[in-house]
């Protein structure tokens, strides 16, 4: 595997494989890697010849107050993880490296960007599209692959490459849980043993919602006020059900559905997602 910090170094790589018609598969991630990120590595070794793992803690996704000082850096042990999973590429660059003061700023749509997470951090989506169209950009990657944990990020990037006409697919991968049901996050290493089983009432809320909808109830006001039943204890900061478009809705459509859940505990915004 190589461990590439210097853009100059990847493009070398990316001219070599490309030269051999050798198809690539792009991993962003933030480091702190998970069983979540490691289905992702799996997932693109799947579809593809050759895997880049890029590790980033993207400043210009970070709001005011957020936890970018304190979100967790391990790279030692990332390094480890994506030796073992069969990467061949993992770029780690800093920040001077990727927008060495570079003023041009990419915008989330007006609609989809601005609304549910977009609302609640302002300018983070904005963020989000500016690194990952970097990223991109600078592997020349034939897909591209992010967990379905974060639906609307994946909406808007999967937006973004549509309007773009970008030569890559962007691919949702399956939410990965741990034993209890909690959805993997690097950030969930923040949470006390209290804060965890406090977390775990949020899937089971999604559980509750998901049945209800098996048994025939599609009245979106009506599931929502089950799923908040289910979680008067815990502090939601919202919990929305959207068509694929990010769109409010009426009535489940079945595949056409999301159910977006955020709660916040011991400080610690933790998402959480139905697809329908």
């Amino acid at each position: 595997m190589q461990v590439i910090q210097k853009i100059e170094e990847l493009r070398q790589h990316i001219t070599h494989l490309k030269d051999n018609s050798l198809s690539i598969g792009l991993v962003p991630t933030m480091g702190a890697l998970h069983n979540g990120h490691i289905s992702l590595i799996q997932k693109a070794k799947e579809e593809n010849q050759k895997i880049i793992v890029s590790i980033f803690v993207n400043p210009k996704q970070f709001g005011k107050g957020e936890d970018f000082e304190r979100y967790p850096r391990t790279l030692q042990t990332d390094i480890d993880i994506c030796q073992k999973a069969g990467v061949d590429i993992l770029f780690t660059p800093d920040a001077d490296e990727i927008y060495h003061n570079d003023p041009i700023k990419i915008l989330a749509p007006s609609k989809s960007g601005n609304i549910l997470e977009g609302a609640r951090r302002k300018g983070h989506f904005d963020g989000v599209l500016e690194i990952v169209l970097r990223l991109l950009n600078l592997t020349q990657a034939n897909r591209a692959y992010f967990g379905k944990k974060d639906a609307q990020q994946l909406l808007i990037i999967q937006q973004m490459v549509r309007n773009l006409f970008l030569p890559v697919k962007i691919v949702g991968c399956p939410i990965i849980r741990d034993s209890k049901g909690l959805a993997l996050s690097s950030r969930n290493r923040y949470l006390s043993k209290a804060g965890y089983e406090q977390a775990l009432q949020i899937p089971l809320a999604l559980e509750t919602i998901g049945r209800k909808i098996m048994g025939g109830e599609y009245c979106c006001e009506s599931l929502k006020q089950i799923g908040l039943e289910s979680l008067r204890q815990i502090e939601v900061d919202y919990l929305a059900i959207v068509d694929h478009q990010l769109n409010d809705i009426k009535e489940i459509k079945k595949n056409e559905s999301l159910i977006l859940l955020v709660a916040k505990i011991e400080g610690v915004r933790l998402l959480d997602n139905l697809w329908i």
